[in-house]
């Protein structure tokens, strides 16, 4: 049976009507003229500078709406004139809101820093907003009192680290701090909340959304020792999201290869003979741990509605164990395809098909506009849209767009090259990575 023959096809159509409907309906008129769209674009930021005046104000709500307005105006439109004058500013009135607001402004600040560091693109800012933004999102996980702040505050990490990590130490702390939401560091006989089904999902799905920047071979071999063990024993929970968060994240541990970093412990033994015997014992655990799993997903790609069933995420669910079953079993990753406007978007890989759901998932309404604009975007995904016309003219790219992304010498060029790399080198890891580390085993 050939690759094309086994595999579901998915296909999704999204158009700019379904997701721009939070823009000035000025912006969508067929007959505007270009300096009309200049007006509307000096209207936006003049409306986000007075959002940022707000978030000086004592009153809390009054911050609330200002970062509400701002994620809606990030949400319709790039905003990189206003990212290149004033992201210092809003990137520490966002930590302000993070350090000192309520769960609320918590979960808003934390998504317009996540907006900010997407519109910022690849470079220096992205970078400066990840080593700003670590130590006070850190002390806001360790209040876990609304799962709604902290599910915003890990995308909110996951997003920025994305962005800006430029090495794997980088990355892999990120993934530790959101490991240690649901697994804290504490002394004896210190009790700890449970941590709660949507939590979990969040953890689960920013912590796998990371790993796909990060190949298995370039983790701390000491770090990620019985996650494989954990994820199992998530697919056993009663909550659909959670089990199918954790079928993803074992589909990509097995994608990315590696598999001894994350069943086994590290014996650390100097003797050759005794270092075989481990080895052996090594291969023998991961093969366990790979027929549970198997058994496992197999149960839940065939598993019946029961009461209160929703048969839509049963169906999400059935679908998603079917492709992780054929992955495990004959090595196939899912091919998904996505139209937006007139172009097409298609992944291959699980790798692919986490970054896309993370993102879209993270951008809402926002989803469209920001993946036929968002030159960032067009480079993690290999995607180059149709230029956008407007009203038979092409769009206009300021002067400080062309500096931010065209000039051969900017910055964000130089990171984007750099990041070109870095996925060519987890691509070929991963085109290794299932057959030495999972089938041949």
């Amino acid at each position: 049976m050939g690759k094309k023959s086994s595999q579901r096809k998915n296909v999704v159509m999204l158009d700019n009507d379904d997701t721009d409907s939070v823009s000035s309906s000025s912006t969508s008129r067929s007959e505007m003229i270009v300096s009309g769209a200049e007006e509307v674009h000096v209207d936006k930021e003049t409306l986000l500078d007075q959002c940022v005046d707000a978030l000086y104000e004592k009153r809390g709500s009054t911050r609330e709406k200002a970062l509400a307005s701002i994620i809606e105006t990030f949400n319709s439109d790039i905003q990189h004139e206003f990212v290149e004058k004033k992201f210092a500013t809003l990137l520490q009135q966002c930590l302000n809101s993070i350090k000192r607001g309520s769960s609320k402004e918590i979960t808003l600040a934390s998504h317009v820093l996540g907006l900010l560091a997407l519109t910022a693109g690849l470079g220096d800012k992205a970078h400066e907003m990840l080593e700003e933004s670590v130590s006070p999102i850190t002390e806001a996980l360790k209040s876990r009192s609304d799962a709604s702040k902290i599910s915003s505050l890990l995308e909110c990490l996951a997003i920025i680290t994305f962005v800006g990590g430029e090495e794997p130490e980088e990355t892999e702390k990120s993934m530790q701090l959101m490991w240690q939401v649901i697994h804290p560091k504490i002394g004896p006989n210190v009790a700890t909340a449970k941590p709660s089904p949507p939590m979990i999902t969040a953890m689960v799905s920013a912590w796998s959304f990371l790993l796909t920047t990060v190949g298995g071979s370039a983790l701390n071999p000491k770090s990620w020792q019985g996650s494989i063990s954990y994820f199992s024993t998530l697919l056993d929970k009663d909550d659909r999201a959670v089990r199918i968060a954790a079928g993803e994240a074992l589909a990509l541990i097995f994608e990315v290869g590696s598999l001894e970093k994350f069943s086994v412990e590290d014996k650390g033994s100097s003797d050759s003979s005794t270092g075989e015997a481990n080895k052996s014992k090594d291969i023998l655990h991961i093969q366990g741990l790979r027929a549970k799993v198997l058994n496992q997903v197999r149960s839940l790609s065939e598993e019946a509605g029961g009461k209160g069933s929703a048969k839509k995420d049963l169906n999400s669910q059935r679908n998603t164990f079917r492709d992780i079953l054929e992955f495990l079993e004959e090595g196939y990753t899912p091919e998904s395809s996505m139209k937006i406007g007139g172009d097409l978007l298609t992944t291959t890989t699980w790798c692919q098909q986490i970054q896309l759901n993370f993102l879209k998932h993270f951008l809402g309404g926002g989803f469209v506009k920001h993946m036929q604009e968002n030159e960032f975007l067009h480079t993690v995904f290999g995607f180059t849209p149709k230029k956008k016309m407007l009203s038979g003219i092409e769009h206009r790219i300021s002067g400080t767009e062309k500096r931010f992304y065209k000039s051969p010498n900017s910055v964000a060029n130089k990171a984007r090259t750099q990041f070109r790399n870095k996925q060519r080198m987890l691509t070929q890891d991963k085109n290794v990575g299932y057959y030495t580390a999972g089938n041949d085993i």
